[in-house]
Formats: structure tokens, sequence, C-alpha cells
């Protein structure tokens, strides 16, 4: 989340890859339970946070932000330790969040051409379910800060507007 904001100078946000969105392949829904910030909405208003409060009980999550959640062009990224090999290893790539008619709560429509093979990768390289996002198009930079300067071993997730260049795409 950090290295978007960065790059983007706009606030981020933690999500869930969730499942695949009317049964189309290149679409999925994207939540999570937390926070988002609240640039991430066309409108917001704090509220109770309903998933948790069957947990926890009503009175103990007040303070969500619950809204419409914006479209426009996302930047995605996660970065994972690789204890067995002592190393950082990631994947970065852009796409776009689309608003779910209807939809009042704080999810969104990821869409991505490459989303089947994105996911593959996640699951085949034990990559956890949580991204961080960011309205943007700053996954070249971040790629680029990740491999040249930190030497981490960061897979771009290439289509038509990332510009990111990854000797490991081809794995």
């Amino acid at each position: 989340m950090h290295a978007l904001q960065l790059a983007s100078e706009t606030p981020s946000a933690l999500l869930d890859w969730n499942n695949n969105y009317a049964g189309d392949p290149d679409k999925a829904v994207c939540f999570h339970c937390s926070n988002l910030p609240k640039h991430f909405f066309q409108s917001v208003k704090m509220d109770f946070q309903e998933i948790i409060a069957g947990t926890v009980g009503k009175g103990n999550t007040f303070g969500t932000c619950v809204g419409r959640v914006k479209a426009g062009p996302m930047s995605f990224a996660r970065f994972s330790t690789d204890d067995l090999n002592g190393k950082i290893r990631g994947y970065v790539g852009e796409g776009s969040l689309r608003t779910i008619r209807g939809d009042v709560w704080r999810s969104g429509r990821r869409e991505n051409p490459q989303l089947q093979k994105l996911l593959r990768y996640i699951c085949e390289n034990g990559f956890e379910h949580h991204v961080a996002a960011n309205f943007s198009t700053v996954a070249g930079a971040v790629h680029e800060a990740a491999t040249r300067y930190f030497g981490w071993d960061v897979h771009c997730i290439k289509h038509e507007r990332a510009r990111c260049r990854s000797r490991f795409w081809n794995r």
C-alpha cells in the first residue's frame, strides 16, 4: 500500500481478490472488511461494519466508511516474504475498478483482460488473497523501484496499459 501511495501521491487500500463477477472471467468483485479511504468513494458516510457486527456486536463496529466506490484506473501490488529462500517477492499490475450497480457498500468490480492468468499466478505461487490497490497507473514505477533498487523478484501482470517490463513474465 505504501509503495503505491508514494508513487501516486494518493491513498491506497487493501482489497480481497474475490469471486468472479457475473460469469465474466475478466472481472472480479473486490472488497475488504476493513475501511477503505474516503478517496475510494463517490459518496461516503460513517456507519457500522455489517460483516464484523455479526461476531462482535453492532455497537462495537461504528466508524466504517460506507458508500458507493468510484470507478477509475487501478494499480495493484502484493509483496510477500519468501521465508524459505530469504527474499521478498511480489507482483504488480494495472486494470480498472468499476462500480457495481445498486451496491452502496464498499465493493467494486475489478476488470483486467488478464485476470484468470493473474489469479492462477497468485494461487500457484502461494500469494495471499489480499492486494494493495490505488486509483492510479503507477505499476511501472512501483515495479522499477522494487526490482531495480531493492532487487526483489516482482512479476508484472502485463496488458495494454501496464508499462512495466519484467524478466519474470515468461516463467
